[in-house]
């Protein structure tokens, strides 16, 4: 593993054990969450700190990755998960992943996301990639 991996890896582990210390309340005001969702590969549980928007469908989310060239494995993960654990704030939450496509996705990002956080738009001016987005719609309970 690269040192800028290992480094990326190490901040991300203290990032999740201070929001979980903190429920959220150290993450400088910004609309943040801690996703966990299982491996593509390992199945094991991966976490990760991502910034959310609440939507009327459930928390909208999205892989900038601050504009690295691929995907967030994050992202590559939950595209094959069916089900997801997220916690914002002391709340845990069982979610449904679901990517938005097409049309769907272009509202989302154009109207919601680059709307409320328009400083997103340089990280994917840098990537030369679509950004892809997912909206996290809360499972029912006992399912």
């Amino acid at each position: 593993m690269s040192f800028r991996r290992r480094l990326l890896s190490t901040g991300n582990r203290f990032g999740v054990w201070l929001y979980r210390r903190s429920s959220g309340r150290l993450m400088g005001g910004d609309k943040v969450l801690v996703i966990t969702v299982p491996g593509r590969r390992t199945s094991e549980p991966r976490s990760t700190c991502v910034r959310y928007l609440d939507v009327p469908e459930g928390l909208l989310v999205w892989g900038s990755a601050s504009g690295a060239p691929r995907d967030p494995d994050w992202f590559r993960n939950l595209r094959t998960a069916a089900e997801a654990e997220v916690q914002v704030g002391a709340e845990h939450h069982r979610v449904r992943p679901r990517e938005l496509v097409g049309e769907e996705r272009a509202a989302a990002w154009n109207d919601v996301v680059l709307e409320l956080v328009p400083g997103v738009e340089r990280y994917a001016r840098k990537s030369g990639r679509t950004i892809p987005v997912a909206v996290l719609e809360r499972a029912a309970r006992g399912g």
